[in-house]
């Protein structure tokens, strides 16, 4: 059996030329904080030689379809429980910590343990202010920052997730589950913090990443669909009635002059 696929890309419209999608911040406070989504390149010394892997055009391919979104504090943090047998976490970091330990629990919560997926492995999140939109189909994806390496692994693995960011743009956040909790939790501002990816219905057209206006038109889109997920529990079965409330266009390059 012979199959055969042809793909053909408009040569102008909506769907030609690079996928382009747009970032932005929730809110202006404490933006300084955050640095843009930037495209992963990890360029060796060895360029010269012709067969060196930075060379390669499926080592160029594969790491031009990944952003890398930094880490934007100073974190060490370790898991107990209290004399109640309550699990809480702990600033290793004491008065040393960048962070106020009273401010800390606006950027790091622990999941309510009911919510663990295993008894044994606590449940962070990171609380993040990036949202990713585009006038087109596109599906995100968020993975661990695989390609970078640390010198300290992580005593644990990322949550990833994947979801159309054209009809359900939502904040990112890191959430990490804890498979050694008797190991600390280390993590530096300014290291890859995670990956995202984008797919798009044609998986040969580049990728833009660019900075978006959080519109009015935006706000009140996010507004329509924020902390549904507290009263159901399959959010996915709310996409048709999301795309009925979703205005014509999103993304409006944000106006640097």
């Amino acid at each position: 059996m012979d199959i055969s696929l042809t793909f053909e890309r408009p040569e102008d419209g909506p769907e030609s030329g690079p996928l382009t999608v747009g970032w932005f911040l929730a809110q202006d406070k404490g933006a300084v904080l955050y640095d843009p989504p930037e495209r992963v390149q990890i360029r060796p010394p060895n360029k010269a030689h012709a067969k060196s892997a930075s060379r390669c055009p499926a080592v160029i391919q594969l790491e031009s379809r990944y952003f890398l979104v930094k880490c934007p504090f100073d974190l060490h943090i370790g898991f107990q429980r209290d004399a109640k047998g309550k699990a809480v976490l702990v600033n290793k970091a004491g008065a040393a910590s960048p962070i106020r330990s009273s401010k800390l629990n606006e950027v790091l919560t622990l999941v309510s343990e009911a919510e663990w997926r295993f008894p044994d492995r606590p449940t962070v999140q990171l609380h993040l202010p990036y949202y990713f939109i585009a006038d087109e189909m596109v599906y995100l994806s968020q993975l661990s920052a695989f390609a970078h390496y640390r010198p300290d692994p992580l005593p644990g693995t990322i949550f990833g997730g994947r979801f159309p960011i054209s009809i359900w743009p939502r904040p990112l956040m890191w959430a990490f589950e804890w498979h050694e909790p008797q190991k600390d939790l280390i993590l530096r501002r300014g290291e890859p913090l995670f990956y995202v990816q984008f797919e798009g219905m044609d998986p040969s057209r580049p990728v833009q990443l660019i900075e978006a206006e959080r519109t009015a038109e935006v706000q009140a889109y996010l507004d329509s669909l924020s902390g549904v997920v507290n009263y159901v529990s399959q959010t996915f079965s709310l996409f048709k009635a999301a795309e009925g409330l979703r205005p014509k266009k999103l993304l409006v390059a944000k106006d640097r002059g």
